[in-house]
């Protein structure tokens, strides 16, 4: 029996760098699905059963940023990767922020394209697949690895693929600081190539979305010249 097919939707006005994409996946045994505006992608993604959504920036109609961020909104596990022309970190910056798990800037490798959707996938798929129905709790926080869904003080709140890899880490190793490079390795894979920044902004994402004050995080703390941990109390 085959393995199921991984549906990839390409987001991208520019028709030769659609199907140059195109090309690539479907060598890699990807089914891909084609749209040349925002307002088609998202037509598209309504319509089908999608795994991963690579997203141009500027697109003609609705941008790229408008498009993730109802994406986001309306599929939050679907996985996310932005195309951008702009090399400046203040793109890259803002479409984490708006929710995308990774990013490239153009001209890119192929090759270095599929390594990202594979891992991406990798990401996706290990959290749909975990066998025991466990249930994680930390303060007023639960990870229930099952059904892949995070808690505050048992109201569910919206995490990304991404942030979920990381918030089930913190919260499976309290106490423990991690490196950047560690939660790289870990969340992103051995064979991502890109900005070690991306651990930041998601950190960032994420405790606006599960502190009281971002600003001052109580659980996700910052460890001053390594990385992060996840705060461990002693009456948790």
């Amino acid at each position: 029996m085959k393995d199921k097919k991984h549906t990839i939707l390409i987001v991208e006005d520019e028709e030769s760098i659609r199907k140059f994409i195109e090309i690539n996946l479907e060598r890699n045994n990807f089914s891909v699905i084609e749209a040349s505006t925002g307002e088609e992608g998202l037509k598209k993604a309504r319509e089908k059963q999608i795994d991963i959504v690579i997203l141009d920036i500027m697109l003609p109609g609705i941008d790229g940023y408008e498009v993730c961020k109802i994406l986001r909104k309306e599929y939050p596990t679907i996985g996310i990767i932005m195309l951008t022309a702009k090399s400046q970190d203040v793109d890259k910056i803002m479409g984490l922020e708006y929710g995308t798990d990774d990013y490239m800037v153009k001209p890119f490798n192929p090759m270095e394209l599929v390594l990202r959707v594979k891992s991406l996938i990798r990401r996706i798929d290990m959290a749909k697949v975990e066998e025991n129905n466990d249930i994680i709790v930390q303060g007023p926080y639960k990870v229930d690895t099952y059904s892949r869904k995070f808690y505050k003080n048992n109201s569910e709140i919206e995490v990304t693929p991404t942030e979920y890899a990381i918030i089930k880490i913190f919260i499976e190793n309290p106490g423990k600081a991690f490196k950047r490079d560690e939660i790289l390795n870990w969340v992103w894979g051995y064979d991502f190539f890109g900005d070690p920044k991306i651990v930041d902004v998601n950190i960032r994402r994420l405790r606006a979305k599960i502190e009281d004050n971002p600003s001052k995080p109580e659980y996700i703390q910052t460890v001053w010249g390594v990385g992060y941990r996840w705060r461990k109390r002693e009456d948790d």
